[in-house]
């Protein structure tokens, strides 16, 4: 029973907070239709080549042609770290960083300059094989944790665009 009104009581406090999801509106809400309008210039490299297909999985494509353009530059690193008596290597850390600015086609105005990275560690083993799979693979997790942050700041830059928009035309009446 408390449990029940302590659900009751938060749930209450929340819906007060002004808390709306961010691609509220569906297809045709704001964040919707800023991804749609998004096109992901080319990206150098192996890892370039992943996170462009990753953001073009995650982007809504039927918008009325690219009003920005995403422009990506990465920095892949591989490094050791992990050091046997015998000064072999057992650890290695693989970093994936990008700078990524968002354009307006029509002005050429730069909407969004940011930066996303993650990394991962990677087990070295006498298999020289499953150390190259084991670095392949966590290059393809990285491209998808990169590809998540660069749209979730594009949906929170469609938001903030939303609301200036609102509070300009509110302003004007």
């Amino acid at each position: 029973m408390k449990r029940a009104a302590l659900l009751l009581a938060v749930t209450a406090l929340l819906s007060a907070c002004g808390l709306r999801p961010v691609y509220s509106g569906g297809s045709s809400g704001p964040v919707a239709q800023a991804l749609a309008n998004v096109e992901v210039a080319p990206i150098e490299g192996k890892a370039g080549w992943l996170v462009r297909n990753a953001l073009e999985d995650r982007l809504i494509h039927g918008g009325n042609g690219p009003r920005y353009q995403l422009v990506v530059k990465l920095d892949d690193n591989i490094e050791g770290f992990g050091v046997r008596a015998d000064d072999a290597i057992t650890r290695e850390r693989r970093t994936l960083r990008a700078r990524y600015q968002l354009v307006d086609s029509a002005t050429g105005t730069q909407m969004v300059d940011a930066t996303a990275g993650s990394d991962v560690g990677i087990d070295v083993t006498s298999s020289e094989y499953a150390t190259i799979a084991a670095e392949d693979t966590a290059l393809e997790r990285l491209s998808q944790t990169i590809a998540d942050q660069i749209i979730s700041r594009l949906a929170l830059f469609a938001v903030e665009e939303q609301r200036s928009a609102a509070s300009a035309s509110r302003e004007s009446k």
